[in-house]
């Protein structure tokens, strides 16, 4: 059996995307031993996770996204860039605003221009959910995770905060996040009994009221260049610990993202996208 794909990244998270408009996925299929095979960088195209694009009956668009450990996620801020880039580029439709389904809920994303090229694609993410039982976190109460004190392992403390921007986040300020040992704390976080889902993991420097250092683990991938619901949820959480302005520019290993949060309102996040190449592969 043959596939066609894209490759894909936003900022250096990379995606294979797979066009199933036309036909859906083979029922026989094991979509996530079909992403753990794809994306492995040493025997397969390599890449973060797999994105299907797939009709909708509630949306213009749904997309699936699978991580590269096979495990399913609910969002990604940088995969949604680059399936909107790819519909409109690929002319799926003929609007450069529209709607996506996705397991968080219905996202948009909008195309921008400049000098009538694509500069950008800014997605409306959403209201972020803060309390405990929407991101999820356990606890015998209901209320938001700001800046309480979690135990990393015997003798490690960090301070938390968590946000949902469809997935889990769990956010620690850092004075330097250079000098975080990224791929050894965040496995253990990722990992801890009080995350049922487990989470996403950041690590954030504030540099001004206006621009944060970034650097992330995500759940069931591993550490990575850049992390746009991980982007939106730092930016959210500087703003509940009073560290920021409601509109920043995130600094991430893979490039820049600008983030807002509205007033008692939805998160807006900007950036690029851009195709690698184009292929077939027999699986």
């Amino acid at each position: 059996m043959k596939i066609n794909f894209a490759k894909m990244h936003g900022l250096g998270n990379d995606f294979i995307l797979i066009n199933c408009m036309n036909e859906q996925p083979n029922k026989d299929l094991s979509l996530p031993d079909l992403s753990v095979k794809l994306c492995d960088r040493h025997f397969g195209i390599g890449a973060d996770g797999i994105i299907l694009i797939l009709p909708s009956k509630i949306a213009d668009l749904r997309m699936r996204i699978y991580n590269s450990d096979g495990s399913e996620a609910q969002m990604c801020g940088n995969g949604i860039r680059c399936f909107a880039k790819y519909v409109y580029e690929k002319q799926f439709l003929l609007k450069n605003k529209f709607t996506v389904e996705t397991l968080a809920g219905v996202i948009t994303p909008e195309i921008i221009f400049k000098n009538k090229e694509i500069s950008g694609i800014k997605v409306n993410m959403g209201k972020p959910k803060l309390q405990k039982k929407q991101i999820p976190v356990k606890g015998s109460d209901n209320l938001p995770v700001i800046n309480e004190e979690l135990q990393i392992d015997c003798c490690q403390k960090m301070n938390i905060t968590c946000v949902s921007m469809g997935n889990p986040h769990c956010i620690i300020f850092v004075d330097d996040v250079k000098s975080v040992a990224v791929n050894e704390v965040g496995p253990i976080i990722e990992n801890n009994p009080i995350f049922p889902e487990k989470t996403n993991v950041e690590f954030i420097q504030i540099l001004n009221r206006k621009e944060l250092n970034f650097k992330v683990w995500e759940r069931g991938v591993g550490e990575t260049l850049a992390c746009g619901t991980g982007a939106c949820a730092a930016l959210v959480a500087s703003v509940l610990n009073k560290k920021t302005e409601r509109q920043a520019v995130i600094h991430l290993l893979g490039g820049d993202l600008d983030i807002e949060w509205k007033e008692n309102g939805p998160v807006f996040m900007t950036g690029p996208a851009k195709l690698v190449f184009e292929g077939e592969i027999e699986i």
